[in-house]
């Protein structure tokens, strides 16, 4: 992502002329579009989120959902090399929050705004056909293997920590992780770190047995989509008709999204049990958020270490203690010379930013024990459902199970009604 300044910026000065036959490294990011494309982007993701709420809910076609995934990921992904992204716009709202001086473009508003807009009515329509992501996760898979229900729920909360620990990052201005981390944007890019270029190999690799590692497990903007859709008004539902719980859908899923039928009411000395079971972790829940957060104040030095300014001024005070000879012209001997014109703004940034740090590892660690002591409460509590649905957040709409189902292929005039009843079986 980039700040409303560096769209029309450039270079001030041309670059010295070495004669060694040095040459200037390649940008590790996009260069800034004008503001006509940018909104031309906008445009192209509104249309795109459209075009995915059209095949999902009237035309219900997998075929043209995967298109349309063709296109976003050859669009958002290699021909805008992944920026801008709807996965790493909460950082600039946050940080846009947190920083006066920060502003964030409306485009990036824009990207972050309108798929939740639309996961908040109809579901991630989003992860179905327009995130390049995604896109290219699914187009890796092949022979989709099971997760265990008890691994599957225990990696869920993986997607809330990162986004938590994310947009503490970004909030104290130490950095964008989720950009830093995204394993996908470096392909786009054929540029990157090599680990961050085997990181994104690997969960290709994975996802050739595993539908959607990255989205599932990781992503934390998909955490956000996930919360937003679960009061969604339309949801995706298998069947056109009558559910003749076939359980074919079940089986084209690659996600794991498929819910079974409730097992019916439980007998009243079951249902006692768990009345106390919920009971007593909705009274744990508040002491998980206040541990949570003792925790994270643990954290709070070592994290606001990182931060550049942070470690300038640990490195000056240091200095001054006992001084160090550094070589002439190294980043540290320039390093302390800046803060030497003015050690006092520098240490007191410092202080500023070590406290606004620590109140960021509070809140993360508050919300990391929020994520665990919900995620238990939701295991424990049984929806009723009558047919086979899917998961109302954890369904990524993508259209699988539409052909699978019976009365499906009825409706499209692939299957004699009079056969129906024999393929159920």
């Amino acid at each position: 992502m980039y700040s409303g300044a560096s769209v029309f910026g450039e270079q001030r000065f041309p670059p010295p002329d070495f004669e060694s036959g040095y040459q200037l490294p390649v940008a590790a990011t996009p260069p800034a579009r004008g503001l006509a494309f940018q909104y031309l982007d906008v445009a192209v993701l509104v249309v795109a989120l459209g075009v995915a709420l059209w095949l999902i809910y009237r035309r219900r076609s997998r075929r043209g959902l995967f298109w349309l995934s063709l296109f976003s990921l050859g669009y958002f992904g290699f021909y805008r090399k992944g920026c801008i992204c709807p996965i790493g716009s909460p950082q600039n709202i946050v940080l846009g929050l947190c920083n006066p001086g920060y502003s964030v473009p409306v485009t990036v508003i824009a990207f972050f705004v309108l798929p939740l807009a639309v996961a908040l009515f109809a579901g991630r329509a989003f992860c179905a056909g327009v995130c390049p992501q995604g896109a290219i996760q699914d187009f890796f898979l092949i022979k989709p293997l099971k997760v265990p229900g008890w691994l599957e729920q225990g990696l869920g909360i993986i997607p809330f920590l990162f986004l938590g620990a994310g947009l503490a990052y970004a909030a104290t201005g130490t950095g964008f992780v989720i950009c830093r981390y995204d394993p996908f944007v470096p392909l786009f890019r054929f540029s990157g770190s090599m680990f961050i270029l085997l990181a994104g190999a690997g969960f290709l690799l994975l996802g050739m047995f595993v539908g959607r590692p990255y989205c599932r497990f990781l992503c934390p903007y998909g955490a956000l989509l996930k919360t937003a859709s679960l009061v969604s008004k339309w949801r995706v539902r298998v069947t056109p008709d009558y559910c003749t719980q076939c359980r074919l859908c079940e089986d084209s899923c690659p996600f794991g999204v498929i819910r079974q039928p409730s097992a019916g009411a439980l007998a009243p000395r079951l249902l006692d049990r768990e009345r106390r079971r919920l009971g007593w972790l909705l009274v744990a829940l508040p002491v998980l958020v206040i541990g949570g957060g003792w925790a994270g104040s643990k954290l709070g030095p070592a994290a606001a270490r990182l931060h550049p300014t942070v470690m300038l001024a640990e490195r000056y005070a240091r200095q001054q203690r006992k001084p160090v000879s550094y070589g002439v012209m190294t980043p540290e001997a320039l390093s302390l010379a800046r803060v030497e014109s003015n050690p006092e703004a520098v240490l007191s940034e410092a202080a500023n930013l070590r406290w606004r740090v620590d109140l960021a590892t509070v809140l993360f660690g508050g919300w990391a024990g929020l994520v665990l002591g919900v995620k238990l409460i939701a295991l424990s509590i049984q929806q009723k459902r009558n047919d086979y649905e899917p998961d109302h957040g954890g369904c990524l709409a993508c259209g699988r199970c539409f052909s699978y189902c019976p009365n499906e292929r009825v409706r499209l005039g692939l299957l004699p009604a009079e056969q129906m009843a024999d393929t159920a079986k």
